[in-house]
């Protein structure tokens, strides 16, 4: 009665409802993987935000990778602002969605060494040609806190680096090209910057990062896992349909005819 199953049709059905068990398995651990990775990245986020600022060269030197641990912890450095080599960050939004730019200040240590920074958002100029109109930060020797960042790249952000850019513009933040550009030593990374206040309000200060929201890649891993279950259960109702609605039509065809009436 089964025989049907080693048609092609079936032989094709069967094959790729094989592929698809493993398949939706995988994708169901990759949900899986992605939700604890972001458990464990709002932990240290968490963490981090609680400890108490520790100088930023005890975490992260000239051309050092900042780790992962470090990630969004409190830094201070001392030292002070280098505005005429300032920066603007690109297609940047604020709270409220507008577009603007992030202000990238090179901050000076009182080693030479310099830490970049991020001041916070400024409104951009429409065209985003020229460039914009900052407020200055306080002058002289001041202490500066802020969340240390890793270098910012294209496959983790998904913003292109665009070449060609107006001067003293970029699409990212990277230490290794502040180097380049600064012709100095620069710490690995960047720090965005929490106090002091700016003057006025602006540059708009960075809020905290979002970092109780877990997603939803545990409710996605459980789907995967639950349509990989439906496979198997959905062949066998096809193919026990299959087999009654031959069986009828076989009954059908060998049932006999009925007899005219009688005059």
């Amino acid at each position: 009665m089964y025989r049907f199953l080693l048609s092609r049709q079936w032989v094709i059905l069967t094959l790729v409802a094989l592929a698809l068990i493993p398949t939706m398995i995988e994708l169901g651990f990759w949900q899986l993987h992605r939700h604890e990775h972001k458990v464990a990245l709002n932990k240290v986020i968490s963490d981090s935000l609680a400890a108490k600022p520790v100088p930023v060269e005890t975490v992260t030197a000239p051309g050092r990778q900042v780790r992962d641990d470090d990630l969004f912890r409190r830094v201070s450095a001392k030292g002070h602002f280098d505005t005429a080599r300032e920066e603007v960050v690109r297609r940047r939004t604020n709270a409220d969605g507008a577009i603007g730019y992030h202000v990238l200040t090179p901050f000076v240590l009182d080693d030479g060494r310099v830490l970049m920074v991020n001041r916070g958002w400024v409104p951009a100029d429409g065209a985003q040609t020229a460039f914009p109109k900052i407020p200055a930060p306080a002058r002289g020797e001041i202490t500066v806190t802020g969340r240390l960042m890793a270098d910012q790249t294209t496959a983790d952000s998904g913003i292109k680096n665009v070449r060609g850019l107006p001067d003293r513009q970029v699409m990212l933040i990277s230490s290794g090209q502040e180097a380049r550009r600064l012709g100095e030593e620069v710490l690995g990374g960047y720090v965005e910057q929490t106090a002091p206040a700016p003057r006025g309000d602006s540059p708009e200060l960075i809020p905290d990062p979002e970092h109780s929201d877990i997603g939803p890649h545990m409710a996605y891993a459980i789907q995967w896992w639950l349509f990989s279950a439906g496979v198997p259960v959905g062949w066998v109702v096809l193919a026990r349909r299959e087999r009654r609605d031959r069986a009828e039509a076989a009954a059908t065809e060998t049932s006999p005819e009925a007899e005219p009436a009688g005059v």
